[in-house]
């Protein structure tokens, strides 16, 4: 049986020496399996129903997000980098494995109350995922969980986001 593991590509010293990148492209490439991880999250996320908005960084945040929007007949909040958004925006900077980032999402992009899940490529250190909960807090969305493809179990990733449902495909030890 094929696995989504045999579609994720390992590139060494990417984007800096030392660090093991795990590259989704491989994965999206093949219809069938893109399909198949976007069925995978929804099938691990439905429960959590109503999802009202699915909110994604940019940018292999959104290749996910928007099909798995779709399938669940959710919303899409994009979050994006400084400067990307031509609305009034708020910001929050975080560390990642490798230096420090900055996320921005429109003010007004959740109603207050809406339930939102969040949804990424990948779970490493918890710095973006946790940047875009305080985000959609701040608008006064109700986060409900977030979702990934690939996790790594090794760098503890989902002990600095503050959400008690999160759930991964692919985890990784080293």
């Amino acid at each position: 049986m094929v696995s989504l593991t045999d579609y994720i590509r390992e590139v060494p010293d990417f984007p800096v020496p030392g660090i093991l990148f795990y590259d989704i492209t491989t994965l999206i490439q093949n219809g069938d399996m893109f399909r198949e991880a976007i069925r995978q999250l929804a099938e691990k996320v439905k429960s959590w129903a109503p999802i009202d908005l699915i909110a994604a960084p940019e940018a292999r945040g959104f290749i996910f997000a928007a099909p798995l929007a779709a399938e669940l007949g959710a919303g899409l909040i994009p979050i994006r980098k400084p400067g990307k958004l031509p609305f009034k925006t708020i910001s929050k900077s975080y560390d990642l494995e490798y230096g420090t980032n900055t996320v921005q999402m429109n003010i007004d992009a959740i109603q207050p109350g809406k339930r939102v899940l969040l949804v990424d490529d990948l779970l490493a250190t918890g710095g973006t995922m946790e940047a875009c909960r305080q985000l959609v807090v701040e608008c006064g969305g109700q986060v409900i969980g977030a979702a990934f493809i690939i996790e790594l179990l090794f760098l503890n990733g989902r002990n600095k986001i503050k959400m008690d449902k999160i759930e991964t495909l692919i985890k990784y030890e080293k």
